[in-house]
């Protein structure tokens, strides 16, 4: 493999780089840009090759949260299941808003995309006669989870990491943060994004050029002062489509997932994974109650969001919660649940014999830039897959396990439909390119060399973007600590108007000059959940309200955001508008009044 001088270490194809004044290296032009080095990043790369792709991470090379993803992946593959039964349990626990042709994609794709994974040579484990062994979680109605004991993420990952490093076409930028996408008002047809600025660990900028940009960030777990999210997990992808002017859904849907390790102290908290209730572990509380059927029929398998108000609830209650794996897995737990088992012995606690306490986490963010099928934004040349696009396979609330599945199909949609957009005349010029050059098919391309190492310098200027010292080593900023506790209070598993509007009003005062990147980000992505969780005024899957408890039929649409200069346009797209009421609304009494910062 080729090494090229980027902004991080490189490994794959080589790509042009060299300096330019202002400070700025340009790096490229490559076919494909795609940020984020998890699942769903993986998988757009090897589907875009062999154009030529770059992956930049702004950590390490296929870190993130999907190497921490336990309990495995959905996948039909077992007797008696079918693509439409496990359609059937996604949109059963989304309420209303999936997108029924986004789940039949999932599921009727995701066996394909397992068996290529194992074609690939990926260690899944098996029974005692060689065949999958297919594990259960709550909400699903049979066993078809995929998994490697319980660090099956990072099993895939692995997987997709040595096909990625083996592929010539593709080349990886690491520890590299993007600080913003680059927008072309002038491209022919109107804005495309052609690339972006970021800066490494020194604080050294470069701008990547591209043809099309793949996000696949992650989440947005750091949002919350309890979250089971390593520390990159920043809302960046978010907030870079926000500024750059991409739709962003869905936001105030942010999964709690009901058994993190209460671990006093630490951040991030480790995962119990839902795979040890579908083998059988009960939730109790110190009286040894298993309080779960009070709230719903299926106890411990109820749907994920049920599960963490119940136990919140019991919490407030004055109780502590359990889980119990002594009588179902006993001396088993420690080969069955590896990671699980020696994260409690860390704390002192062995799950052959003890309780393990538990309590709820926020876990994934439902929300994200909206895309079609195909990871297509509406903002041209930029393409989202994973956890920070909504293509609406999850609706209100995500199925367990279903987000693997989710990187896996969608990543590889993206990646393909971003390669394919280098033949519709969208390619990078080469530097020093004509702007405008038509190709042989007439088709008039966007000079995205050229334009994009203008838009740096003029990005650079206009935001006065500075080095990021010691970028993932900085301890947490005070704004960031007060935002996260803001969030967990009053912007958490339960919401009311009173909170929320204090929630908006304490955020907004928390913007200030100096802020790094991440907690800009972070900021941005704040204000926006908290303003679309007051204005969906009902409860529906993991958004809670206690003063709106019940689900209303006139919300089963989706709240889209838009920024516009700095504020927030926020538009109901229904699903199916009910008789009598307006499709769409602008509820600029709730969200336009007050400036939200980061706009482009």
């Amino acid at each position: 493999m080729n090494a090229a001088g980027a902004t991080g270490a490189t490994t794959g194809a080589s790509t042009t780089v060299g300096a330019t004044t202002a400070g700025v290296t340009m790096a490229g032009p490559v076919d494909v840009l795609v940020i984020g080095s998890g699942v769903a990043g993986l998988s757009a790369a090897l589907a875009a090759a062999p154009r030529r792709v770059l992956v930049v991470t702004k950590t390490t090379f296929g870190s993130g949260n999907s190497t921490w993803a336990q309990g495995g992946v959905a996948v039909a593959l077992g007797d008696g299941d079918s693509p439409a039964l496990h359609a059937s349990d996604t949109v059963a626990v989304g309420v209303g808003l999936n997108d029924d042709d986004a789940v039949r994609v999932l599921t009727a794709e995701g066996p394909a995309r397992a068996r290529q994974l194992l074609a690939l040579g990926a260690r899944f484990d098996r029974d005692d006669d060689g065949e999958l062994a297919l594990g259960r979680e709550a909400a699903h109605s049979v066993r078809r989870i995929v998994h490697a004991a319980d660090a099956t993420g990072a099993e895939i990952v692995r997987t997709l990491r040595a096909a990625v490093v083996a592929n010539p076409a593709i080349e990886v930028a690491e520890r590299s943060l993007v600080l913003d996408l680059l927008v072309d008002p002038t491209a022919p047809g109107g804005a495309r994004v052609v690339g972006a600025l970021a800066a490494d660990a020194d604080g050294r900028l470069t701008v990547y050029r591209a043809g099309a940009v793949v996000l696949a960030t992650g989440g947005s777990g750091r949002l919350y002062s309890a979250t089971t999210n390593p520390i990159e997990a920043t809302a960046d992808g978010l907030a870079l489509a926000g500024r750059a002017g991409a739709t962003l859904r869905d936001l105030e849907f942010v999964q709690f997932h009901p058994t993190a390790l209460a671990a006093p102290g630490v951040d991030p908290l480790p995962l119990v994974t839902e795979a040890l209730r579908g083998e059988g572990a009960t939730i109790v509380d110190e009286t040894g109650r298993r309080f779960l059927a009070d709230s719903h029929p299926a106890s411990e398998l109820a749907p994920r969001d049920v599960v963490a108000r119940a136990i919140a609830a019991h919490q407030l209650g004055g109780h502590r919660v359990f889980l119990d794996a002594r009588a179902a897995l006993g001396e088993r737990i420690a080969e069955r649940f590896p990671t699980v088992y020696t994260s409690c012995l860390s704390h002192g606690i062995d799950a052959r014999r003890d309780l393990i306490p538990v309590s709820p986490a926020a876990h994934y963010h439902m929300g994200g830039v909206a895309t079609d099928l195909d990871g297509r934004t509406d903002l041209a040349g930029l393409f989202a897959a994973g956890e920070v696009a909504t293509t609406g396979v999850h609706g209100a609330n995500r199925l367990a396990s279903n987000s693997l599945l989710e990187g896996m199909v969608f990543g590889a949609r993206a990646g393909t439909a971003a390669a394919e957009l280098q033949g519709n005349g969208n390619a990078p010029d080469d530097p020093g390119g004509a702007a405008g050059a038509a190709d042989g098919d007439g088709v008039v391309r966007a000079d995205a060399s050229g334009r994009a190492e203008a838009l740096a310098r003029a990005l650079v200027v206009r935001k006065g973007t500075r080095p990021t010292a010691a970028l993932g080593r900085r301890p947490e900023s005070t704004t960031v600590t007060e935002l996260r506790n803001v969030m967990w209070r009053l912007v958490g598993l339960v919401r009311d108007q009173a909170g929320l509007t204090d929630a908006v009003r304490q955020l907004d005062a928390l913007d200030r000059p100096g802020l790094d990147p991440e907690a800009t980000n972070l900021l941005l992505v704040a204000r926006l959940v908290a303003r679309a969780a007051l204005l969906r005024t009902e409860s529906r899957g993991a958004h809670q309200r206690t003063d709106f408890p019940a689900t209303d039929p006139w919300w089963g649409c989706h709240i889209d955001v838009r920024l516009d200069g700095g504020y927030p346009i926020t538009v109901r797209q229904p699903l199916a508008a009910p008789a009598g009421i307006a499709p769409d609304i602008v509820a600029s009494d709730v969200v336009a009044s007050v400036a939200v910062g980061g706009g482009a």
